[in-house]
């Protein structure tokens, strides 16, 4: 079972992320909270394997919670769960340790496969999030081919995928090769520049690779 913790002090959003998390026999729902003060004791003591998270709280920001837990919870996995699109927010969150991003807007399927895909190492972002990561990144890129990194073509093309948003499910779909085989070049990918996981990937190769 995949444990979650809900930080959300709107209720209808929380309640609509309860009733998501319980309609999957894989995610255990553990607790919620509507502080982030509340929050840190709570998750503190539970330890949960997921953290859904918003970023603004009534007392101090998502992304203060975050860097507050981090430190004494290295293993928990925050996912920014908001309405907020914009750049600044969103690069905030990330620098502060979150591991994903979701708009809270996101259909039912998608949140519980952004979580399953968090879990199993992943770093799903909406694809409206990870566009303007990229076109953020591409604003400050610097030409070099991607043979400085050793990435391929085939490489290439699934980190422009994942840089869309796409789930490995969908990528792999579109490249028509197996979960298996993608999940094996995306162990390659993050050897190959270092990393541990996409948001790393996207910034890194990004930073210096035209988006194209």
């Amino acid at each position: 079972m995949i444990t979650v913790f809900i930080i959300e002090d709107l209720l209808d959003h929380l309640n609509y992320f309860k009733t998501v998390i319980n309609t999957d026999h894989e995610l255990q729902y553990v607790g919620d909270a509507k502080t982030g003060h509340e929050a840190i004791r709570a998750i503190a003591q539970l330890q949960p394997n997921i953290v859904l998270i918003d970023i603004g709280l009534p007392d101090i920001s998502g992304i203060e919670c975050i860097l507050r837990l981090k430190p004494t919870c290295p293993n928990i996995k925050f996912m920014v769960c908001t309405i907020h699109e914009e750049n600044e927010l969103v690069f905030e969150a990330l620098k502060a340790g979150a591991n994903s991003y979701i708009l809270k807007d996101s259909k039912p399927y998608q949140i519980i496969d952004a979580i399953k895909e968090l879990h199993n190492g992943g770093a799903p972002l909406s694809s409206t999030i990870a566009r303007k990561i990229l076109i953020e990144l591409s604003q400050n890129t610097k030409e070099l081919h991607s043979t400085d990194y050793n990435i391929t073509s085939k490489e290439h093309d699934i980190l422009k995928l994942l840089g869309r948003g796409h789930s490995y499910q969908e990528a792999s779909d579109l490249l028509f090769i197996s979960i298996n085989t993608f999940r094996w070049h995306i162990h390659n990918i993050y050897k190959k520049l270092h990393v541990d996981n996409r948001t790393e990937a996207l910034n890194k190769y990004y930073n210096k690779e035209n988006i194209s």
